[in-house]
């Protein structure tokens, strides 16, 4: 099991933008202008559908997309859109956090990624870009940043976390020669 904050959250720890979970929409779409990385526009959204690809995809065209989606959670700002690094990163930025985010290489690919020291925008998006080769990723978080593998904190974990994003595998049924599909 893999466990890491999955976005922006308020003090309450409830979400600040959309969260879906298991099919049902528990927070809305947040489009609204404001201070702060989630509103570092364009911000984003990382889905799964329930046919169990993966994507991430500018607020803005998710709210126009019809997708039946299981899981959904919306942060900001995006690192990489359609290939290029977002416009106001600066390369090697001043603003050095832990950072975590979330990438897409194609719709069965999916990279969770936590710093293990402190990085800039511009740095981190590179590394989704170039080295992971995602077209479309997306910042979750940044001082807060934790990652678990369901036993120990290995980043982080000083502070309380909203959204979380887990990932377990997939409990075997049955044998098969096909092979196991990706999560």
């Amino acid at each position: 099991m893999l466990a890491m904050n999955g976005g922006m959250y308020h003090e309450d720890l409830s979400p600040v933008g959309l969260l879906v979970e298991d099919g049902s929409e528990k927070s809305r779409l947040n489009l609204a202008d404001g201070e702060g990385n989630f509103f570092l526009k364009p911000n984003g959204v990382f889905l799964v559908g329930n046919d169990g690809k993966a994507a991430v995809m500018e607020s803005n065209a998710y709210a126009v997309t019809k997708r039946d989606v299981a899981f959904a959670t919306q942060s900001g700002p995006m690192l990489v859109i359609d290939g290029k690094i977002h416009p106001r990163f600066e390369p090697n930025g001043t603003s050095r956090y832990i950072r975590n985010g979330v990438g897409v290489r194609d719709e069965n690919t999916v990279l969770q990624v936590i710093s293990r020291s402190e990085v800039s925008f511009g740095s981190f998006a590179r590394l989704f870009r170039d080295a992971l080769q995602c077209r479309n990723a997306l910042f979750l978080d940044g001082a807060v940043s934790a990652l678990s593998d369901g036993k120990r904190m290995i980043v982080g974990g000083k502070y309380p976390a909203g959204p979380i994003i887990s990932v377990s595998a997939k409990p075997i049924t049955s044998v098969s020669a096909k092979q196991p599909q990706k999560q």
